[in-house]
């Protein structure tokens, strides 16, 4: 709340205990009933990509690629939580990470688009889909590259995501990133269902505050997302998705196959 209202309490009611540690430890592990509506939301996530997949074709503006993506899963009772989208030529790159707000940029052939998705079931339970396409053309060999070494992350960090790994296992196992010359420009991993929650952190190379020291624990959900860019920061990718720490490791919640895709 906000400090006025803060104050107002206090004057009310005297001594206020701060319980937003213990509130966030708590949504941090995940109910059955949270575990399912997370499963449908990372379903309508998956629907929401397939169309996107399907539909978009060269000529499309970004604001065209929202109306895929949100036709998909309005109808079935999903709402929207993200989507995020970045579209560059793959010969002459000017973008790494997708925008936060859709422009009139349209799709041509040659082109790589990347796209952050999350559709919500209920109230602030999303699931979180990330990935890259590109358009009408095959892959060039720098984008090739970046995605190889972001899947290669992003299976070796689901390899070691189970109860009892660290945030510093983490960051060790994403280490293909800055041994393959690249870097990130986002969070590498952060928690998701029932609010934006830890842990978050980043690569080796963007390391913004301390490690948080956090070890896993079954029924955490968190995004593992390697967007691996350039260190110029002109040409990146994005893969990545919700997951389920389980009692043995980890468990997708998704099910849209992993890999570079291709549209039109």
């Amino acid at each position: 709340m906000p400090y006025q209202a803060f104050q107002a309490l206090a004057e009310a009611v005297g001594r206020v205990v701060d319980l937003n540690v213990a509130y966030t430890r708590l949504r941090m592990i995940k109910s059955p009933e949270e575990l399912e509506w997370l499963r449908r939301a990372a379903e309508l996530t998956d629907l929401s990509c397939a169309a996107l997949r399907d539909s978009a074709a060269p000529g499309h503006t970004e604001h065209d690629l929202a109306a895929m993506v949100e036709g998909s899963y309005l109808p079935l009772g999903g709402s929207n939580y993200i989507h995020y989208f970045s579209v560059t030529p793959m010969d002459r790159p000017r973008q790494c990470v997708p925008s936060q707000w859709p422009s009139s940029r349209t799709l041509a052939v040659g082109d790589v688009l990347s796209c952050e998705l999350s559709t919500s079931w209920g109230v602030d339970y999303p699931g979180q889909l990330l990935r890259t396409f590109t358009v009408g053309a095959e892959a060039t060999l720098l984008y090739q590259e970046l995605h190889d070494v972001a899947s290669a992350a992003f299976e070796r960090i689901q390899a070691v995501l189970a109860p009892g790994a660290t945030s510093a296992d983490i960051v060790q196992a994403a280490d293909v990133i800055e041994d393959a010359g690249f870097t990130t420009v986002d969070d590498l991993v952060h928690g998701l269902g029932g609010g934006y929650l830890p842990p978050v952190f980043g690569s080796r190379s963007r390391t913004l505050e301390p490690l948080p020291d956090v070890t896993f624990a079954a029924g955490m959900t968190v995004v593992v997302q390697p967007n691996v860019t350039t260190a110029d920061g002109r040409a990146g990718v994005q893969t990545g998705e919700l997951l389920h720490v389980t009692s043995t490791g980890c468990e997708r919640l998704h099910t849209f196959a992993h890999g570079l895709g291709r549209i039109a």
